[in-house]
């Protein structure tokens, strides 16, 4: 087990402590698993006055691991009884049936596809915008962790590092809205980073739950990464996306009357709303009333205005052998999001959209912040 550095608790508090201005801030994304990564990278280039980003790194992402609880349940289906109430892609498999899809056959992408696919779709944003990708973008891990004590070495774990100990006596924010093979493979390369860097992740239920965490793809992908990253101590905000980030929908109409129409960007988020690749690869047709989450608004939301997204401190807990929450003695302190101000966050989202050109102009020309 690599030795990792302790944070003293007050130096933890400091890190995690508001800042005026900008904070300094790296992107580490599975942009094209489905939209919620580009709404918030949009955003976050948005918000110079509150988020510097340094670096947007792909993460890697697949669903390969799924399959074999989908052939299960659609399986079950076929054969006229209900999936295991424990088989929780249950749902999904219906949808598939319904739509005469086979999971046994149907492509399902590994991590390498989804990291090289998440690093193109970061340029694509980026053109959106108007912002150059070089310097900027950066491919991630090609595969995940095979153990909890090898990193997969990547162009983007270096660039963790580099940023985490650059000469700047703000601390390195990591915004993890994937997975975080990345994240963990850069802590194991590079243990002091421990002491230089806060990351926030989205993933999971609430630690108070006594659930496993098998419907979190971000943190069911590497299992390995997921565990290291409670484990090394680095400072943590966990924004947990079940029950917390899960209030973050949008629907149709909205999208329609506030997206379309506002720029690239603006056009550009409206076509992937109606082109998720997640709700087409389960079978999911639109329908009236339907929503959408768009999870990862939660991790800008913290940085631009903690009110939206008030935490609470409470210990760091390990993940068991089966991705449930457990407590441990003498745990150091993470902050771990309680609540949300889901329309305090869509309209400021939608408000930067309307002064885009300002924003980017100022972003283009260097004088943002």
């Amino acid at each position: 087990m690599t030795d990792f550095p302790n944070v003293s608790e007050d130096r933890r508090h400091q890190m995690f402590a508001d800042i005026e201005g900008p904070t300094r801030v790296l992107i580490d994304t599975d942009t094209d698993n489905e939209i919620d990564d580009q709404f918030a990278m949009a955003w976050a280039f948005l918000s110079p006055e509150r988020i510097e980003v340094e670096a947007v790194v792909a993460e890697p992402f697949g669903h390969e691991h799924y399959r074999p609880r989908v052939v299960e349940a659609a399986n079950d289906l076929r054969a006229g009884r209900e999936p295991d109430p424990d088989n929780l892609m249950g749902y999904w498999a219906r949808h598939l049936v319904a739509n005469d899809i086979d999971p046994a056959t149907m492509k399902m992408w590994g991590p390498a596809e989804g990291m090289e696919s998440s690093y193109q779709e970061i340029k694509t944003v980026l053109q959106k915008m108007g912002i150059p990708s070089d310097g900027l973008a950066f491919r991630g891990s090609d595969r995940y962790m095979t153990d909890a004590d090898t990193p997969v070495e990547s162009e983007g774990a270096e660039k963790i590092i580099e940023l985490a100990l650059a000469n700047d006596e703000r601390p390195l924010h990591v915004v993890a809205i994937g997975c975080v093979t990345n994240v963990s493979s850069a802590l194991l390369m590079a243990p002091e980073i421990a002491t230089k860097m806060v990351v926030s992740w989205t993933s999971g239920f609430p630690t108070w739950t006594d659930f496993t965490n098998h419907t979190s793809l971000n943190l069911v992908q590497d299992p390995h990464a997921s565990r290291l990253l409670y484990d090394s101590g680095v400072p943590l905000v966990y924004l947990p996306g079940f029950y917390i980030g899960a209030q973050l929908v949008i629907s149709l109409p909205e999208m329609e009357a506030y997206f379309k129409g506002k720029g690239e960007i603006g056009d550009y988020l409206y076509y992937l709303y109606n082109n998720n690749p997640i709700r087409i690869d389960r079978g999911v047709g639109m329908f009236p009333g339907q929503s959408w989450i768009v999870w990862d608004l939660i991790n800008i939301a913290w940085l631009i205005n903690r009110h939206w997204v008030p935490t609470r401190a409470v210990p760091t807990p390990r993940l068991d052998d089966d991705l449930a929450w457990q407590p441990r003695a003498s745990a150091p302190t993470m902050l771990e999001a309680i609540d949300i101000n889901r329309d305090a966050i869509y309209h400021d989202l939608i408000t930067k959209l309307d002064n885009q050109d300002q924003i980017l102009a100022a972003y283009r020309s260097g004088t943002a912040g």
